[in-house]
């Protein structure tokens, strides 16, 4: 994790609960901080990965205590295992579960937060479709300006589905083309997308979305993600009533 707040405070820790909890505290502190300044990447994600991943590991000590003692050593997220090693005191687990059930709370208060702000965001970053949508839109353009930098930047997606046994995973990945100066006015949709499909013959009519809003948020850890999941169940709900 980028953050200060990783797995390994949790897994480490010892009889020094209160150095533990002063460390989490002071990770929280500065993801909220970052929230004030409707900063929500990657810290909002990462919080959500961190409370999951932790109350998996809750809900495996109990099973734990029941065999020999051993040391958490680290955890397997896709098969939502505990991993550990013979020769720890029963004590080391339950400095874990201390801490882990300390902190649970804590964590999810940040995380409502940060869900707040990304709904905020996600209200006033408003979409528009530009032009006559084609009906292959797995791929195609962003449009997204970016009044700080005085730049509109156009990026291209992919959408894609992945199957397992278990379910089915959505992603939409994104390459930034390139950025135009506005200053001050954005330029017109419909002659960006004109010229897009000029330059990239490969797309004819691409499907080409515009984000704007107008209210200031930074640009790279906000506005940018904040579209992308937008647009992405936008995308898979057209796909729903087809």
């Amino acid at each position: 994790m980028s953050t200060a707040l990783h797995l390994d405070l949790f897994l480490q820790a010892g009889r020094d609960i209160e150095g533990a909890q002063y460390r989490v505290l002071s990770g929280l502190q500065r993801i909220q901080q970052a929230f004030s300044r409707n900063v929500i990447y990657p810290h909002l994600a990462e919080l959500i990965e961190l409370y999951g991943t932790l109350r998996t590991i809750a809900g495996r000590i109990g099973d734990l205590r029941g065999a020999v003692p051993k040391r958490i050593t680290g955890v397997d997220l896709q098969a939502g295992e505990v991993t550990y090693e013979a020769s720890a005191s029963f004590d080391q687990m339950a400095y874990v579960e201390e801490l882990i059930h300390w902190a649970l709370p804590h964590i999810q208060k940040a995380i409502e937060e940060g869900r707040t702000i990304y709904e905020f965001v996600e209200e006033h970053l408003h979409m528009e479709e530009v032009g006559i949508v084609p009906s292959y839109v797995q791929e195609g353009y962003l449009i997204l300006p970016d009044p700080d930098s005085g730049q509109t930047h156009i990026l291209q997606y992919t959408l894609s589905v992945f199957t397992s046994a278990e379910a089915r995973y959505r992603s939409l990945q994104t390459s930034h083309l390139k950025s135009l100066p506005h200053r001050g006015v954005y330029p017109s949709p419909g002659k960006l997308k004109l010229d897009l499909a000029r330059e990239y013959p490969d797309l004819p009519n691409p499907a080409t979305y515009f984000f704007f809003t107008d209210l200031d948020f930074p640009y790279e850890p906000t506005t940018l993600p904040v579209a992308k999941r937008k647009l992405m169940r936008y995308l898979f709900r057209q796909a729903g009533r087809a």
